[in-house]
């Protein structure tokens, strides 16, 4: 085929076009079989490796034409030799859709004219076939001299395939390479290579259980098993993962883990770049839908088909983590055998191997500050010591040798009936879980060994388990731990100022053992079909008991458990100031240490969903949550009469202003309706009582007042201007378009017709004067809506953006409209999914529909928002008629989007193949938001 591209001259413009586009052709068809290979077998390195051979062959036919028609000398002398190797990760015959190809041109010595003209016309053909190369041209002496002083180099040799051209000159360069580099320097080959591992991790983020991870760069990866790789072929002088096995490196079981693990994120990595068209790598939930189809995954009851798929991710994740332990494992016992210097690098060890007795034990020594068993029948012998080695290296301070973690991973079998059942096992259990020191190191360690799973077999079931939303950062397992170790920070006294009634109560709690075990119980029926709070009760009722606790422990953990999001709901989604909200969660709460358990439960849990989630916006109403229903719960709530309380505010303001004149005083007092004086905070009504003097005296009919609150990360704005239906809906437009986050609104207006309308919107500047700034804006921004200046939908238009990866998902929308939940209101609850204006759009609903909004709270669960709005009539009622609340839904519903806004939908750009129909959202990386549990 190439030969029939070379009409006339070789080297002409004419014959480099026709061959350009026959290399396109083959390329691009070769590419597609590939493809669609992968989707008939499933084999991902097996796809890797085609796509690897289709640009072997073209490289080879390229730098054939070249020689040959280009060049005119099909045998090169001695000193113009070449060899053509490829490096790196192409070095391992792999390669991805949008992979580089990094290529090493060497030369016996220095180069030369013909040389350097061959591989600039091979270098320019790729580049022009659309390919991403990196190359370098070296000779023999260049390779050996910069691998010594760069480990980049070192690594990208140590891979060297040889691909065409002069192929003892690759082989020169490998035993040079091996005799004078790899032979004299695996301890700091080794400590390079984890060392670029650690800082991989922090940038890519800390945790492998992250729910959007990065298939090639993340915790637990492709680059881990490469890394893994790397170090066993430096360190054993191997060539090939066969050499893994033959070298008994790993078991056969663990080598199967290896091979299986490799598969498995080649091939989620080649559909990734397939279905984007680019050398994407974050996994990201735009994607993951896609891709669970196009590998096969089903639903089942419980859980969908992309959480099976990110699970089976999570779980080959967890593979990678423990592979790389038992290759650590291998390495430092061949140190031991030859103080080589390898313990240096791994600082578990030294040449000398120090052991000491451990206190209480008998079977277990600490080998610098490692445990580890004194034999490998320990656990066979009585299998109660697995839970005892935890235990004592909790209670320790120990980390574990890799011969305790392999050979607990090895005797998971032991792990029965019989034992989970041991009152000497779950004593041990307990002791970890509830311990003063290390809690949550510990329990992931046992997590990773997979001992947690075997013994408590519900949590087995949430191990790797992710939810498909944008809210939680962390799979289930993940995500309980942490909650387990912000406790303990808790009640070490560590971060109060970011949660100081939580640290208060902790300081005297008497419960701590029934906190402990709710938290790491808490979210433990995620995945079935039925609610997880009401299953996850069940199932502390059947585990407490096993643990250890009494009856009334038992109790309270399964209370907790069935209530774990009731203050984050009641909190965040109610009107704190209304008396029923309060009087309805002390009905559920009923006793001050359920109240007392539940604050801290909830703070955990909040704070564990992932970063960001929690602010001292969430944190301020639950205090305030807590600070209302305490009395109800001691008996200190006294019922004072309406009209008392009334005269009572009065009084309280006239005293806080006594320099004012009393008429203009009592003019401002009287211009507020009862429902503003009861439900206000003295400081604020104080405030507001100069604000309004100050606008009148200037006679505004439009004025802002700002106050940045640091401690609960909000910007509270606050507006007076003339009040008309949509006055809310404006302010909310006008806040979508200076993606400015609001979480609660105060609205009132006063006897004068004008609105008095405080709007909280989360931080998005730590300096108050940037903060500032943007409330200015945005303030300025309702002035010219409201003056006509400028129209809101043309602001929302030019300036809303669809926040990222929100369409990913699909979220049917709700409307309920209840009248038990306030004595005075009607409550509007509206939940779909999130997108510019939401909000505004609402708003402006009800505006339309005659109902006037005294209240607003704006929660925001990842893609999902859940918008509640304390409403009457326009005189003032509740909204009870059937036909008109039926009216109120029907609207709402609209707005709302029905199943048209709120279905996911396709990735604009994605790449559709036959296999790939299912929705697909935006591509970017979705912001934080405030939410709750």
């Amino acid at each position: 085929a190439l030969t029939a591209a070379r009409d006339g001259d070789g080297s002409g413009a004419d014959t480099r076009r026709k061959l350009l586009s026959l290399l396109k052709e083959t390329s691009g068809k070769g590419r597609e079989r590939v493809e669609a290979m992968l989707l008939e077998d499933g084999g991902g390195h097996l796809c890797a490796q085609r796509l690897s051979h289709l640009q072997d062959e073209i490289i080879r036919a390229v730098f054939d034409f070249a020689l040959v028609h280009v060049f005119r000398v099909p045998n090169l002398s001695e000193g113009e030799r070449i060899a053509i190797l490829a490096v790196g990760g192409y070095g391992r015959g792999t390669l991805a859709p949008g992979s580089d190809l990094d290529l090493l041109f060497l030369l016996p010595y220095k180069q030369t004219a013909l040389v350097e003209g061959l591989v600039e016309y091979i270098l320019y053909l790729l580049w022009d076939l659309g390919l991403k190369v990196g190359h370098a041209t070296r000779s023999l002496d260049e390779c050996i001299r910069l691998a010594r002083d760069d480990m980049t180099i070192r690594t990208a040799v140590l891979e060297a395939r040889f691909l065409h051209g002069n192929e003892p000159l690759h082989d020169n360069l490998i035993s040079r390479f091996d005799e004078e580099i790899v032979s004299k320097t695996a301890p700091e080959f080794i400590a390079a290579k984890l060392a670029e591992r650690d800082v991989r991790h922090e940038k890519s983020g800390r945790s492998r259980y992250l729910v959007e991870p990065n298939v090639k760069e993340g915790k637990g990866g492709q680059r881990d098993l490469h890394t893994l790789f790397w170090i066993a072929k430096y360190y054993y002088r191997v060539r090939s993962q066969a050499d893994l096995r033959a070298a008994e490196v790993f078991s056969k079981r663990e080598f199967t883990s290896f091979t299986k693990a490799q598969d498995f994120l080649w091939a989620v990595r080649c559909h990734l770049h397939f279905v984007t068209g680019r050398a994407e790598e974050r996994l990201s939930f735009d994607f993951q839908a896609i891709l669970a189809e196009r590998l096969g995954y089903q639903s089942h009851p419980g859980m969908s088909a992309v959480e099976r798929f990110m699970k089976h991710y999570f779980l080959v994740a967890k593979d990678v983590g423990d592979l790389t332990r038992i290759l650590c494992s291998a390495l430092e016992e061949e140190q031991a055998k030859s103080a080589s210097g390898i313990a240096g690098v791994f600082r578990t060890l030294s040449p000398r191997r120090r052991k000491r007795k451990i206190k209480s034990s008998s079977v277990f020594v600490d080998i610098n500050n490692r445990i580890a068993p004194v034999d490998e029948d320990v656990f066979k012998k009585d299998p109660n010591q697995i839970l005892k080695m935890f235990r004592l290296a909790e209670e320790n301070g120990l980390l574990f040798h890799p011969d305790a973690t392999r050979l607990v991973s090895r005797s998971l079998k032991l792990i029965d009936t019989e034992l989970r059942n041991s009152e000497r096992a779950n004593a041990d259990f307990l002791a970890v879980l509830t311990s003063l020191k290390t809690p949550e190191r510990t329990l992931r360690k046992m997590n990773e060994c997979g001992v947690l799973g075997r013994f408590i077999p519900e949590f087995g079931k949430i191990v790797a388990m992710m939810q498909f939303n944008m809210y939680h950062h962390y799979t289930v397992d993940e995500h309980l731990l942490r909650s387990i170790g912000i406790l303990s920070e808790i009640e070490r006294g560590e971060m109060g100022d970011e949660h100081p009634l939580s640290n208060e109560i902790m300081a005297s709690t008497l419960h701590r053992r029934e906190m402990y075990v709710a938290l790491l119980l808490h979210d433990i029926a995620k995945g079935r079909p039925e609610d997880h709070s009401i299953a996850g009760a069940r199932i502390a009722r059947k585990l407490c008991p096993r643990f250890g606790l009494d009856e009334a422990e038992t109790e309270l953990v399964a209370w907790l458990v069935e209530q774990h999001l009731i203050m984050s709901n009641t909190a965040q989604s109610r009107d704190l100031n209304d008396p029923r909200t309060i009087a309805d969660f002390a009905a559920i709460v009923q006793t001050t240490s359920r109240l007392k358990a539940l604050l801290v439960l909830t703070v955990c849990d909040t704070k564990a969903v992932g970063p960001g989630v929690w602010n001292g916006w969430k944190g301020q109403l639950l205090r305030t949550l807590y600070y209302e229903t305490e009395p109800i719960l001691t008996g200190g709530f006294t019922s004072i009469p309406r009209g008392e309380r009334i005269t009572e505010v009065r009084k309280t303001i006239s005293e806080a202003l006594p320099d004012w004149d009393e008429k203009d005083r009592n003019r401002i007092i009287n211009l507020h309706y009862d429902n503003y004086l009861l439900t206000v905070p003295h400081d604020n009504q104080v405030r507001h009582m100069e604000f309004i003097r100050d606008t009148d005296r200037v006679g505004h009919h439009f004025a802002a007042s700002i106050r940045t609150l640091e401690f609960e990360a909000v910007t509270e704005l606050t507006i007076i201007a003339d009040d008309h239906p949509n006055l809310l809906s404006i302010i909310a437009g006008c806040c979508s378009a200076a993606e400015a986050n609001i979480v609660d609104a105060q609205i009132f207006t006063m006897k004068d017709g004008r609105a008095l309308d405080s709007i909280f919107l989360t931080r998005a500047f730590d300096e108050p004067h940037d903060e500032n700034r943007r409330a200015e804006r945005i303030a300025e921004m309702i002035r010219q809506v409201l003056s006509g200046e400028t129209y809101l939908p043309k602001v929302l238009a030019t300036r809303t953006k669809v926040r990222k990866g929100v369409q990913a998902f699909s979220v049917a929308p709700v409307v309920e409209v209840k009248n038990d939940l306030s004595d005075k209101f009607t409550v509007i609850e509206v939940q779909g999914r999130d997108r510019p204006g939401l909000l505004s759009d609402v708003a402006g609903a009800i505006a339309t529909l005659n109902l006037n909004i005294a209240s607003a709270h704006i929660v925001t669960f990842g893609e999902k928002v859940i918008d509640t709005f304390y409403v009457t009539d326009l005189v003032g009622h509740k909204i009870e008629r059937p036909a008109r609340v039926a009216a109120i839904r029907g609207l709402l519903l609209e707005v709302v989007g029905g199943a048209e806004k709120n279905i996911a939908k396709p990735v604009a750009g994605a790449k559709r193949t036959r296999a790939a129909s299912s929705s697909r959202g935006s591509t970017a990386k979705p912001k934080k938001e405030a939410a709750s549990p």
